[in-house]
Parts: structure tokens; C-alpha cells; sequence
């Protein structure tokens, strides 16, 4: 619920319905109030009009029908209250047809009971009868101000129900709109793949990965979203959404600043079940970090390792990025061409997984605002402590490094052995 300068705004539905149906009831129940005292005025009506024509002491009967007159004591041997309780043409008034009562005829009993929950239950019930059915079982009689209040509740129902039908559409037009997104934005993927003649093994991957980022994002755009609220909002809500990135330990060491800059440039990805995201070979252009899901890393000596919520895959990215800085180019910065850095690693997905990607020339970005930082050797040596490429890398150097003094020292003794028969041969 929103809170306008005008007044209330209702974005639930469901709130919406029930509000509605609410200011629906009570003008029934608002109905049903005023339909029992203009009732009960009517029957007042009609005891003065007896008592002026029957009773000659009019100013005495007149105060019997106040009420609570006829119940004092001075008046219960007054032969007035006597005559006037005896009155046929009076006890007339509390029949339905003693009176010209019109629509009031069903309220001329209801005036006498004594119980209220009754009357109360009963004039709601009327009032939002006629408000459901706009009076069409009303006949008034030829009482001016009976005519105008039957007019005035045929306008009322017409209002309201014309406003509860329009909201009821609305409502079940909000139920339907995402389901309705779907279907378009499936129709236009089906002409898409017929219109490019794609195999049909191609088809069932896009269809599937359709229903999935679809099931992930419920057809919201989250960055259309933030980018309409205040800038400090759209921080928290940034550090909330996005509290994983503590868990890696790379970016555990990092301060408040630099891990919004992160977070402002990361885009939301799903890949569905089987997926590649960086294959041996292929050029790394991303940071992925893991929302949901399981992946697998393939390195080139065909070694796996698991990689599930919280892991981050490409982060060799990040220390390519610091050593090969953005140079200065006139007014701004520009990286010189030079070779593009190369995965030796295959990462694919072993479920449909939700991820959050950064991307290199946004990580560029950053490591060039903080670069001072990113060469701490604490944040480089979580870099490489964390990152299966840097440990795969360092397996590699240890195992060359120990075949190269391997080699040495198969050669050293090949030499000395050649020493020494030179020196047996001499001999």
C-alpha cells in the first residue's frame, strides 16, 4: 500500500478486491440505516395523522407518541392513553396496510421488535439487497421524499456496482498479465526460431531456457526497477541482494566502497541444465558468481572441481585486469591491445543455475579506480588461494619446477659418472 498526497493507493489485487467489496457492503449497510428511520418516520407520520383526526385532544395524544411518555407513571390513569391505546385506526399503524408505507412496509413490524440484533441484521440485509439489485423490486408510493431516496439508491447501486465490476477486471486482469506476458513473449520466440530456421535440438535449448530465466526473474526487470528509486535505496538494496559476495573470501577483504562499485555493475544470468559457460580455449570476458545452483570445472589435465552457491568462477579475470592496467590516452584511459586472456578450463553447469556475471571492461573499471588496493598482497593472495585456476596453475609450476630439478640432477650424475669413467679410463 502507498501513501499519495491525494490519499491511499492499493497495489495488491487482493487488497483492491476486498476494499471494494468493503465500500460495497457498507453503503448496503448506510442503505439499510436510512431505509429504517425514514420507516420508522412514516409510522410516526401516521400516528400524528390518527391522532388529529380521531382524537379530539390532539395536543395531549400527540406526546404519547414520543417515546417513552406513554410509560410514565402520571399518564397510566389518563383516559387519553387509555383511548389512544384502544384506537383501532392507531394500532392500524403497525400493519402493512394501514398506511400508504411503500417501500416502508417491511419496516413497519421491524420499528416495534424489541430486539436490535434484529432490527440491525435486518435493515443491512435490505439496504444491501437493494444496492445489489438497484431497487428493482421497489414500488414507492406517492410520498415525494419516498421517490427521491428510491431514486437516489438506483443512482448509488448503479455507481457502485459500475465501480466494482470495473475493479474486478482490473483485478483479475493484474492475475493474468504476467501469465499474459508469457504467452507473448513465447509466441515471439517460437516466430523468432521458425523465421531463423533453427535445428530443432537449438528450439528445445531456447524453450528451455525461456521457461527457466522466466521462473527466475517472474518477467521482472530488476534493473529497470532500481533505476527508479533514490540512489542511497538503491545501495542498500544492492548489499542486501547481493550479501554472497561476502561469503567468497576474495571479497571478504574489500571496504564498503568498492564492493558497491561491484555491486552496481553486476547483471543477473540463469543457464539451464548443461550449459557451458567458459570453455578450454575460449576467451574469459566475465566474473560469474553463483546465486543458485552446481557446476562443474574441468581444468586441462581433465581434474574437476565442484562448484556450488557461493563460488565464483573466471576470477582470473581480476588478476589479469591489475596486470595489465588501463594506460593513458589523451583526456581518458584506454588498455593497449594485446592479447586477450584465454580460459584453460571448462566450467558447465550440472543444474539449471541463477548467477550473478560481472563483466571485464566493468571489472577493468574498477580495479582501475581501486587499483592501489586490488595489489594489497592480502587481496591478491585470497585471489589466488581461492581461485582453481591460480591453484591448477601453481600444480603446474611445482610440477615443472620438479622435473626441471629432476632433469638437473640426471644430468649432474650423468656428468660425474662420465668424470669418473674418464678417470678410471686414464688410469
Amino acid at each position: 500500500m502507498l501513501i499519495s498526497p491525494t490519499g491511499l493507493i492499493f497495489e495488491s489485487p487482493w487488497a483492491s478486491f476486498f476494499i471494494n467489496l468493503f465500500t460495497f457492503m457498507l453503503s448496503g449497510h448506510v442503505v439499510g440505516s436510512w431505509w429504517y428511520l425514514f420507516g420508522l418516520q412514516r409510522v410516526n407520520q401516521c400516528l400524528r395523522d390518527v391522532c388529529q383526526k380521531v382524537i379530539k385532544e390532539h395536543n395531549e395524544c400527540a406526546k404519547f407518541i414520543d417515546c417513552g411518555h406513554g410509560q410514565a407513571e402520571e399518564n397510566q390513569n389518563n383516559p387519553t392513553l387509555h383511548n389512544w391505546r384502544s384506537n383501532s385506526e392507531a394500532s392500524s399503524c403497525f400493519t402493512e396496510d394501514g398506511f400508504p408505507y411503500g417501500i416502508y412496509n417491511k419496516a413497519v413490524n421491524l420499528t416495534a421488535d424489541q430486539n436490535v440484533i434484529t432490527r440491525y441484521v435486518y435493515s443491512s440485509f435490505w439496504g444491501f439487497q437493494q444496492i445489489s439489485t438497484l431497487a428493482g423490486n421497489l414500488t414507492p408510493s406517492y410520498y415525494v421524499w419516498e421517490v427521491i431516496f428510491t431514486m437516489a439508491i438506483i443512482g448509488s447501486g448503479l455507481l457502485l456496482f459500475a465501480l466494482l465490476i470495473g475493479n474486478i477486471q482490473n483485478f483479475l486482469q493484474a492475475l493474468g498479465r504476467r501469465r499474459l506476458e508469457m504467452s507473448l513473449r513465447r509466441c515471439d520466440v517460437e516466430q523468432w526460431m521458425s523465421h531463423r530456421r533453427l535445428a530443432e535440438d537449438l528450439r528445445r535449448r531456447v524453450r528451455q531456457a525461456e521457461r527457466y530465466n522466466w521462473a527466475a526473474t517472474r518477467g521482472v526487470n530488476e534493473e529497470m526497477l532500481l533505476e527508479n528509486l533514490p540512489e542511497d535505496l538503491q545501495r542498500d538494496i544492492r548489499r542486501h541482494l547481493f550479501t554472497f559476495i561476502k561469503k567468497v573470501r576474495i571479497f571478504a577483504l574489500l571496504d564498503e566502497p568498492i564492493l558497491d562499485a561491484i555491486c552496481e555493475r553486476l547483471r543477473q544470468k540463469t543457464y539451464i541444465k548443461g550449459s557451458k559457460i567458459f570453455y578450454d580455449g575460449g576467451l574469459v570476458e566475465k566474473m560469474v558468481f553463483i546465486v543458485r545452483g552446481k557446476l562443474e570445472s574441468v581444468g586441462e589435465d581433465g581434474i574437476s572441481a565442484p562448484l556450488y552457491e557461493g563460488s565464483v568462477c573466471g576470477e582470473e579475470l581480476l588478476t589479469w585486469c591489475l596486470e595489465h592496467p588501463l594506460a593513458s590516452k589523451g583526456c581518458g584511459k584506454a588498455r593497449i591491445p594485446r592479447q586477450k586472456l584465454v580460459s584453460n578450463r571448462t566450467v558447465g553447469c550440472l543444474t539449471n543455475v541463477e548467477a550473478f556475471s560481472l563483466r571485464a571492461a566493468d571489472l577493468e573499471e574498477v580495479t582501475s579506480l581501486f587499483a592501489r588496493f586490488f595489489r594489497s598482497p592480502r587481496v591478491q593472495g585470497a585471489i589466488r588461494y581461492e581461485s582453481p585456476y591460480w591453484r591448477c596453475f601453481a600444480a603446474t609450476s611445482i610440477q615443472v619446477a620438479w622435473r626441471y630439478r629432476m632433469k638437473c640432477l640426471s644430468r649432474a650424475d650423468t656428468t660425474r659418472s662420465n668424470e669418473i669413467s674418464k678417470i678410471y679410463n686414464s688410469l
